[in-house]
């Protein structure tokens, strides 16, 4: 089936601050993958994501979330929740982790668009392609530590 959808650019302060209104009235928004931090779980250009609300009581780890970071704007997995405060990082990132809030979490990622097919939060795709992409996050990070170890 084909869309009549039409895609436009926008710039990023526009784009998610109306993504922000969106989701405050309790709505879903789509949008493409910007980026690589996610990788392989989600794909730059290639990937559409849909976020949609949440409440921060209903935060768990493992979800793949927007939230802001230092002025921006991030999609990054929940890896530890303690109290108030999220531990959050890219799948695709080196060691790189952001602090944040629950306050600080606009959206949730609920369903990833991969081409023709697609998959939902919490079904079995989701949490083997999770698995798939946590493990080649640990195998490069294990690659690049012993990279590291070889070269001093």
């Amino acid at each position: 089936m084909e869309s009549n959808a039409t895609k436009r650019v926008i710039p990023n302060a526009l784009f998610f601050a109306t993504v922000e209104e969106v989701i405050a009235e309790g709505r879903s928004v789509e949008m493409t993958v910007k980026g690589f931090s996610m990788r392989p779980l989600l794909r730059n250009g290639r990937d559409v994501v849909t976020l949609s609300p949440v409440a921060e009581s209903d935060l768990r780890e493992g979800m793949v979330v927007l939230f802001r970071h230092k002025g921006n704007y991030v999609l990054h997995r929940i890896r530890k929740i303690e109290g108030q405060r999220l531990t959050i990082e890219g799948d695709g990132n080196y060691r790189l982790r952001e602090e944040a809030q629950r306050g600080d979490v606009v959206a949730v990622v609920t369903r990833v668009q991969k081409g023709r097919g697609s998959f939902r939060y919490g079904s079995f795709a989701w949490s083997t392609r999770s698995a798939w992409s946590l493990a080649v996050k640990r195998l490069r990070t294990v690659a690049i530590d012993l990279k590291r170890m070889i070269k001093r």
